[in-house]
């Protein structure tokens, strides 16, 4: 189904701004998709993107200030996710060996365990929804990143 059939919205001022709109409603449908498989295993969409970022340096920890910056969502609070992790056993807090001030964050056994079982999740999810080819896809990242000025 279309954009315009799904939002009842006939016309758009510009591709551009049909676009935007496109990208957000996307997002939102994904987001939503996402959250209700996470949700399930008690898990945010932040606090999986927390764990996969822990997941890509395991067995090395990763201080809060990198988590914060590799992200997704610019807009949350790494500490907060990492002490709720935390208070589900999921990673563990550390003070660094050579900067007092700075606190290191690693995956638990349990983390590990959890993190493995989401991202079937999530796998299964993209799987499902992969309507494109894979060209379509490199085409799809490659105009994202244009539209990010990247």
């Amino acid at each position: 189904m279309s954009l315009e059939k799904h939002i009842r919205q006939d016309k758009f001022k510009n591709q551009a701004e049909k676009a935007f709109v496109n990208v957000s409603y996307t997002h939102s449908h994904i987001y939503g998709l996402m959250n209700t498989a996470l949700k399930k295993h008690n898990v945010s969409i932040q606090q999986f993107n927390v764990l996969r970022i822990l997941k890509g340096q395991h067995p090395k920890a990763v201080a809060i200030n990198e988590i914060a910056k590799r992200m997704v969502d610019k807009m949350s609070n790494a500490s907060r996710l990492v002490d709720k992790l935390n208070n589900k056993n999921l990673v563990v807090r550390a003070a660094c060996a050579y900067d007092k001030r700075q606190v290191d964050i690693s995956l638990t056994q349990e983390g590990i365990d959890i993190l493995i079982v989401l991202s079937q999740l999530i796998d299964e999810i993209i799987n499902a929804h992969s309507n494109l080819s894979d060209i379509e896809y490199e085409q799809l990242n490659t105009l994202l990143d244009k539209m990010r000025n990247e």
